[in-house]
């Protein structure tokens, strides 16, 4: 699930810098950055990129909203490692690979290609991939850097959140669209679900969404 490629196509750095240098990229260059950063197989830097991000969403929240933390793992700071451990190890991991399945199924029945695509899998010529589609990799990786605003999406700002939220969305739209091909409006509708449950229920969109509305017309 997670196969490093030492030299993928395209080159992507390792470390620090290159986690760094990805997340300016696909903030500043999505377009660019899908075309030539997102190869197939290489899920393993997506996969770190994603735990990052989902950390430094959780860690914000639980130091700008202490109350999050119950004191049950020997006090509040022991529960705040337990629960950055659970995201980074467990929760990050599992939503990422989860919504990649949904999201490649979706993509595969918004294609003009739905036979040739379920033939393939079918005859087992490769999981759900087609000749001129990305497959469940590529998915993975275009999820995880389209989580990219979300770094800072744990600020207790609701504007903020939303923002990071619906450009994170954006970037899922034009990452899908430079992998798999699609037409604007194909796309769109295939990422509704997957969309929803990262940016709109993991990175809590959906919330602060509702209270700008509470806000500003008193709902």
């Amino acid at each position: 699930m997670t196969t490093w490629v030492e030299n993928p196509e395209g080159g992507r750095a390792r470390g620090v810098r290159g986690l760094a240098r990805a997340w300016f990229e696909v903030v500043v260059h999505p377009r660019r950055f899908f075309r030539n950063g997102i190869t197939p197989g290489d899920q393993a830097p997506g996969l770190v990129f994603a735990v990052v991000v989902a950390l430094a969403f959780a860690g914000t929240r639980l130091v700008t909203e202490p109350a999050l933390v119950p004191g049950v793992f020997g006090g509040r700071v022991g529960s705040a490692v337990v629960a950055l451990a659970a995201v980074g190890l467990l929760v990050a991991p599992a939503t990422l690979h989860l919504s990649a399945a949904l999201q490649t199924t979706l993509t595969i029945l918004a294609s003009v290609q739905v036979r040739a695509s379920l033939r393939a899998v079918w005859n087992g010529e490769g999981w759900l991939r087609t000749a001129d589609r990305g497959g469940v990799s590529e998915t993975v990786q275009v999820i995880a850097y389209a989580a990219a605003p979300c770094v800072v999406a744990g600020l207790p700002v609701p504007e903020l959140r939303a923002g990071c939220c619906l450009y994170g969305g954006y970037l899922l739209v034009v990452g899908l669209r430079e992998v798999h091909g699609l037409s604007v409006a194909r796309v769109v509708v295939a990422t509704l679900p997957a969309g929803a449950i990262v940016f709109g229920y993991g990175f809590g969109g959906f919330a602060a969404g509702e209270l700008l509305l509470r806000e500003w017309y008193v709902i």
